[in-house]
């Protein structure tokens, strides 16, 4: 085998020079195994997570096809990368700039939120062969009518499953659609999942399927600690214990909000620590500057959210903390992915709490081992995994564990006693409130021990069962207001009531009926003769 690596995939030797300049001599697995098939023209799905050289995998087979002569002569893309994050799409856009340092008339521009669109503009007119986007940005400029993909060869998809999460379905659907038919699709993802596979399955033509398990590889490089928390207080003093002493180097801790983020960055900066936060309401600029500041060691500790989980290459990140733990045990593989790079070892510290069991067991059967537990001396938690409240059931005991071997519940047998039966053999069973055969029993008085429901003898006595018209009034009694006798005349036959005074009255009138007046045939005021009363 030649000296480079990286010969034998048949990348040119322009190519291997650009990479040997940049120490890259032997390739990753990934990249082994994606190079000779992307170079053939197929549509590959490959399962990579980042930090194992899966940028270099499908950029620099894209870069040998840029080396020939476009079909068709325009000034888009030929190229498309499209990636979740702006922070992975600028990380992309760099690593393609420094691939084709020596190649001629190849130039690539990032189209990201964020950012101007004047500039945006300004570099998508001028002739380019590759593109690196996010899919929102990239809608937008769709839609001003300023994109030209007739020249499009490679479609791109890094971060597929992330995209999928963060509901950009639609839109690389949407951006798909615009795209020439014979283009080579190329979809990149850390786990294969239903959703990746629809989506792949509607986007390319009989795709060739790669997965490399290296997720435990890459964090064998990994000094992987969990320490257990009571509370927020708890959580807090032990990390300025990490940064103060043993954390000698760059951190950058993850939490779960962006609130979080940016008051725990003012806490840390407050204590002396040199700290920056990093989420999605930021701006572009402000981004930018942010892990510029980083890299050239200006912030010492980086607060973020999982918005900087992928898309964040600095070799002097020695500690991750994940202050809040992450939904997906795939994102704390790329969390504690951003140390331990280029070679070099790290280390990742999960503070774990009640809450959290259920979370770190999910980790731990992703990453195919469990973590190490750590404590801190004079900062142990009181608790501990497996105490109550922890989310998680007690193992269930085993049939002969429930009872001391040869001890035996005292009392009948199963079977011989009666459901609610707490007494005795012989006495009453719960509910009968009489004697047994020997009296009259009371309405809804249970049946005697051995007869079947509804198969009592009902008594003759009338005094035990009355009949309804013992219970209604005589006629002859006088009656109180409202109880009127019962009419026995069929309804509609009812005798009418005799009218008073003899006068035929109508419904609701209270007097005899007066002869009706016309309007106006009133009296005068004053006139009335009625008699005036008299006031004593």
């Amino acid at each position: 085998m030649s000296e480079n690596g990286f010969a034998a995939l048949g990348l040119g030797q322009t190519l291997e020079a650009t990479l040997a300049s940049q120490g890259l001599t032997e390739p990753t697995p990934i990249q082994q195994q994606a190079i000779p098939m992307l170079l053939e023209g197929a549509d590959l799905i490959a399962s990579a997570p980042t930090g194992t050289g899966k940028t270099a995998a499908f950029l620099l087979p894209a870069l040998v096809r840029l080396t020939a002569a476009p079909k068709i002569k325009s000034t888009g893309p030929r190229v498309l990368v499209l990636t979740p994050t702006r922070e992975l799409a600028q990380q992309v856009a760099n690593a393609a700039k420094q691939f084709s340092r020596q190649l001629n008339r190849v130039k690539t521009v990032c189209v990201t939120g964020g950012e101007s669109y004047r500039e945006q503009n300004r570099a998508i007119s001028a002739p380019h062969e590759i593109m690196v986007a996010t899919p929102g940005r990239l809608m937008d400029q769709m839609q001003s009518g300023r994109l030209d993909f007739s020249r499009l060869e490679v479609l791109v998809l890094d971060e597929a499953d992330r995209m999928l999460d963060m509901g950009f379905s639609d839109d690389v659907m949407t951006i798909a659609s615009k795209l020439p038919a014979d283009r080579q699709t190329v979809c990149f993802t850390a786990t294969m999942s239903r959703t990746v596979l629809q989506l792949s399955q509607q986007l390319q033509k009989s795709p060739k399927t790669l997965e490399v398990k290296a997720e435990v590889a890459r964090t064998e490089a990994i000094d992987q600690h969990v320490i257990f928390v009571d509370n927020f207080g708890h959580k807090r003093r032990l990390l300025s214990h990490w940064l103060n002493g043993e954390a000698s180097g760059q951190a950058v801790v993850f939490t779960s909000t962006k609130r979080s983020a940016d008051e725990l960055a003012a806490a840390l900066d407050a204590e002396g620590h040199a700290t920056a936060a990093l989420h999605g309401d930021l701006q572009q600029r402000q981004r930018t500057r942010m892990l510029n500041q980083l890299r050239r060691g200006e912030v010492r500790v980086l607060v973020a959210t999982d918005v900087a989980a992928r898309g964040i290459d600095v070799p002097a990140i020695t500690h991750v903390f994940n202050f809040d733990l992450p939904r997906f045990a795939e994102d704390y593989v790329h969390r504690i992915g951003r140390t331990g790079r280029a070679g070099a070892n790290g280390t990742a510290v999960s503070f774990v709490g009640r809450d959290d069991v259920g979370a770190l067991r999910g980790i731990e059967r992703f990453i195919g081992r469990p973590v190490k537990i750590s404590e801190v001396e004079g900062m142990v938690a009181d608790f501990k995994p497996g105490a109550r409240g922890d989310g998680r059931r007690p193992a269930p005991r085993k049939w002969d564990e429930r009872r001391p071997q040869g001890e035996r519940r005292e009392g009948r047998p199963f079977g011989d006693r009666n459901f609610g039966d707490r007494r005795p053999q012989g006495e009453r069973s719960f509910g009968d409130r009489r004697p047994f055969a020997s009296e009259p029993r009371a309405f809804g008085d249970r049946a005697p021990r051995g007869e079947s429901f509804g198969n009592s003898e009902r008594p003759a006595s009338r005094d035990v069962y009355p009949k309804r018209e013992a219970f209604r009034r005589d006629d002859s009694a006088p009656r109180s207001f409202g109880d009127r006798p019962r009419e026995t005349a069929p309804y509609g036959e009812r005798p009418q009531r005799e009218a008073r005074a003899g006068a035929e009255r109508s419904f609701g009138d209270r007097r005899p009926e007066a002869p009706r007046k016309s309007w106006g045939d009133s009296k005068p005021f004053g006139s009335s003769e009625r008699p005036r009363r008299k006031f004593d």
